[in-house]
């Protein structure tokens, strides 16, 4: 946890913040048993959805911590990036979900394809607040306090007939699959990207075909076929390097 992120219930004024120690918050334990802090030490602390700055530890006590918060350092920018990403299996989705939030990508596509399975779009970690806590954890991570943006798409076909090649339209638009006829993934793009990535066992013939009809163009990181969050930091690394 490199930054504290604060959320507006924690606030108790403009420049106040009270932790309560409760066995659910991450936060109280990593500054006592992580950090070692005691009063008068200096935190790295975010607001969610803001601002950056520091806090001193006011109180600490039994049932929490108390803060006197600074907020005044812009968060990192994002990436010029749009993922599609089939949905993949609960566990990997977690991991997924922190991966994205780290690497600063905005705006995060959840797509059915044929091979994602039906059970997978009932998992909890779907639940709104499964989501914002895996993005808080990638997060603090990254020294970052924006969240991404996620959206689910659970028609395949609707969505990239009606809605991809807007979306597309003016970035370079990317589908990773591997093939005879993918081109090598470029290196350090200077422009937007909308990025696609399949399921672990690839897109089917018939969707491929589709997304190159919204403009897509195909490309593949070489002959090693690699899990779905290991391909997305390669991909993400290679086109923003």
């Amino acid at each position: 946890m490199n930054v504290i992120l604060l959320e507006p219930a924690d606030f108790i004024a403009a420049d106040r913040v009270r932790l309560y120690d409760r066995a659910t918050d991450t936060r109280v334990r990593h500054i006592r048993e992580v950090l070692g802090a005691k009063v008068s030490a200096t935190l790295r602390v975010g607001a969610v959805d803001g601002l950056l700055g520091s806090a001193e530890i006011l109180q600490l006590d039994a049932a929490g911590i108390e803060l006197r918060v600074t907020l005044s350092e812009t968060p990192p920018a994002k990436l010029p990036l749009t993922l599609i990403l089939a949905l993949p299996r609960p566990k990997v989705l977690r991991r997924v979900l922190r991966t994205v939030a780290e690497l600063g990508v905005p705006e995060l596509i959840l797509l059915n394809t044929y091979k994602v399975e039906k059970s997978y779009w009932q998992s909890p970690a779907l639940e709104a607040a499964r989501v914002r806590e895996y993005f808080i954890e990638g997060l603090q991570q990254a020294r970052d306090s924006v969240l991404p943006t996620l959206r689910c798409e659970t028609r395949f076909k609707p969505f990239v007939e009606d809605d991809l090649s807007t979306l597309a339209a003016g970035t370079a638009a990317l589908v990773a699959h591997p093939g005879a006829d993918a081109a090598t993934c470029p290196l350090a793009l200077n422009r937007p990207c909308t990025l696609a990535i399949g399921p672990e066992g690839g897109f089917t013939p018939y969707e491929l075909a589709k997304l190159q009809e919204a403009g897509l163009a195909q490309i593949q990181l070489g002959e090693r076929i690699l899990r779905v969050e290991n391909a997305l930091t390669t991909l993400v690394a290679r086109l923003f390097s």
